[in-house]
């Protein structure tokens, strides 16, 4: 075989010191991956800069122009030669990395993009005059004077101009744009009390305005609503559960939706830390970890979650973009997520989305022909109503020769005291084809899927059964001894006592090998090794192991499934009704155990307009 050819040359390699534009590109590489990383440097130091109002500008996905302009303290002057250089900032004084409150703290954006690019900054302290600062490939021109209000204006022009190599990796201008509208949203949603402005000047002129969300005010929760609701939308904000969990230092807060309203990707998954956007591996698979009991696994919830916590429990200097982070503990963090989620989805009893019902009227309602005829008519009082039936009624005729007279008295209505359309799942009227009930409620009528909803309750019931008595296990008449290296032996004594509460048990066999003495006795005859395996390869991604309990809870929903009522059955007025009490105090019924939703409710008001009576 030839010798490959060597990294570098074949003579003594000489040790030099860069020059200052290649040290600034070469930083820039790592700091300003697009256009969407230059902006989210800019808008940071905004908000760091305290402002209220940020405007971002941009021209061709930002590869011609971007510009940001804030409301924030300024920079005075004499410090804008300071502020372009590396290491050089106003956020810390380096004696204390790890107490961390801002959002930068390198002091490398400015230069890198000075370095890339030509940029020019112009800022104004309250009571002093306005200066500007141009720098052009890493060449910075003289400090000059210049007309502004209290706040900062930095221009970025043609981004990679000094770097062209790095333009062919740049996706198209609407790609690239969308990255940019990605990277606003996601700091709005972590700042409702300021408001953003994402404005598209590509064609010329005033541009128009892509992204804009008005400064939030009141509690913070409402902000938070209100402001996720602009951000991620409407339907989003409606069928969120809010979520205030805290642990040992850590506090979350945010919107979880419910499992009925879960999406096809993890794209409306949105998770902060201090404040910061991350995307964390660890936080995500806590996501979907206390979604695990209510989803299949071709779906994903939706949620924005903010975790605070002090600095220095967490370290966010472990990434060029900052895009990550960790903590000090992870396994607080992965506990406080999946124990509050699940503790809101239990506390949300029988909910289930409104875009359920919004979907079946859309499937309800025809095609339109033309415009649509509206026919406006008065709801009738019960009194009313009681009187059509009585002359609706048929009359009990001695014979058939007498004519039927159209006279009627108004029958007085008998008020219940607490009729059963007042509970929130109304009372049994029908069942449809021996699976489906229908049910009356106050405002509207309920659907129920009668198999999914029991199979819920059923499901529900044997977990707490087992959380009382704990997970059975059955000896192995042989243990069998599976051969591991030294770290996942190591790894996988650390959670023996964890996975003895399931019902496996380990015992460390000499050497790297461990025995496996007991295992689940409701997972029967189980292959000891597999299973050993699939739980050190997900400590190893996730630093945690869902894997037997999802096993568990995987067998107790089919037993569940088998054991519900099955479709085909006709119920009593009396066990309808009994399955709808059940389902009202039962946590989570109002999906089945894949995700599905276990019943449908329409208001009368959009039966009404099914039927153009509105």
């Amino acid at each position: 075989m030839l010798r490959p050819d060597p990294k570098i040359s074949d003579a003594h390699p000489i040790i030099r010191q860069l020059d200052e534009a290649a040290v600034n590109r070469i930083a820039a590489g790592e700091v300003v991956e697009r256009p969407a990383s230059a902006v989210k440097e800019l808008v940071e130091n905004a908000l760091d800069a305290g402002a209220l109002r940020i405007e971002v500008t941009v021209s061709d996905g930002g590869k011609s122009l971007i510009r940001v302009r804030d409301d924030g303290c300024g920079m005075a002057p004499e410090t804008l030669p300071l502020a372009l250089c590396r290491h050089a900032t106003s956020k810390i004084d380096g004696s204390d990395l790890l107490n961390i409150h801002t959002f930068g703290f390198r002091g490398e954006a400015l230069p890198s993009l000075g370095a890339v690019g030509r940029l020019r900054i112009t800022s104004r302290v309250a009571g002093q005059a306005a200066g500007e600062i141009a720098v052009s490939g890493g060449r910075a021109e003289p400090v000059r004077p210049a007309a502004l209000p209290v706040g900062t204006v930095v221009e970025l022009r043609d981004l990679f101009y000094a770097t062209p190599a790095r333009l062919k990796f740049l996706r198209s201008d609407r790609a690239e744009g969308q990255a940019v509208t990605d990277v606003v949203k996601r700091l709005a949603m972590a700042e409702p009390y300021v408001g953003f402005t994402l404005r598209d000047v590509s064609g010329g002129g005033d541009g128009r305005v892509v992204f804009r969300a008005y400064p939030e005010s009141g509690d913070l929760f409402d902000a938070m609503h209100r402001r996720l609701a602009s951000v991620i939308g409407r339907e989003f904000a409606e069928n969120a559960l809010r979520i205030d969990a805290s642990r040992e230092g850590l506090h979350m807060t945010g919107y979880a939706a419910l499992p009925t309203y879960s999406r096809g990707a993890a794209v409306t998954q949105f998770l902060f830390v201090n404040g910061r956007p991350v995307r964390d591996k660890l936080l995500t698979g806590a996501l979907r970890a206390a979604y695990m009991d209510v989803l299949s696994r071709d779906r994903h919830p939706a949620a924005a979650l903010f975790i605070e916590c002090d600095p220095v429990l967490v370290d966010v200097n472990v990434h060029p973009a900052k895009s990550e982070v960790r903590f000090r503990d992870p396994a607080i963090a992965r506990g406080l997520v999946v124990s509050g989620l699940r503790h809101a989805l239990a506390e949300a009893g029988h909910r289930a989305s409104s875009t359920v019902a919004g979907a079946t009227l859309g499937a309800m309602r025809p095609e339109p022909s033309g415009p649509a005829r509206v026919y406006q008519m008065d709801r009738p009082t019960p009194e009313a109503r009681a009187a059509a039936y009585q002359g609706q009624a048929p009359a009990a005729f001695d014979g058939f020769g007498e004519a039927p007279s159209a006279r009627f008295d108004t029958v007085p209505v008998v008020e219940v005291a607490e009729p059963a359309e007042s509970f929130p799942l109304g009372a049994a009227r029908a069942q449809l084809h021996e699976n489906y009930i229908v049910a009356q409620t106050e405002t509207g009528m309920i659907l129920v899927d009668q198999h999914a909803a029991h199979e819920r309750l059923v499901y529900e019931r044997l977990k707490c059964q087992m959380a009382d008595t704990g997970v059975a296990a059955q000896v192995l008449l042989i243990p069998e001894i599976v051969e591991l290296s030294a770290g996942e032996c190591a790894r996988l004594e650390e959670f023996a006592e964890d996975l003895q509460g399931l019902g496996l048990t380990i015992e460390s066999f000499g050497g790297t090998a461990i025995a496996v003495r007991e295992t689940p006795a409701i997972l029967g005859e189980v292959d000891a090794r597999a299973l050993v395996l699939d739980i050190l390869d997900e400590l190893a991604d996730a630093g945690d192991s869902a894997t037997l309990k999802a096993r568990i809870d995987a067998i107790l929903s089919r037993v569940a499934c088998h054991g519900s009522i099955r479709s085909g059955r006709r119920m009593r007025v009396e066990e309808m009704n009994a399955l709808l009490r059940e389902m009202e105090a039962t946590p989570m019924s109002g999906q089945c155990n894949h995700g599905r939703p276990t019943y449908v409710e329409l208001k009368l008001s959009d039966i009404e307009r099914l039927f153009g009576r509105t």
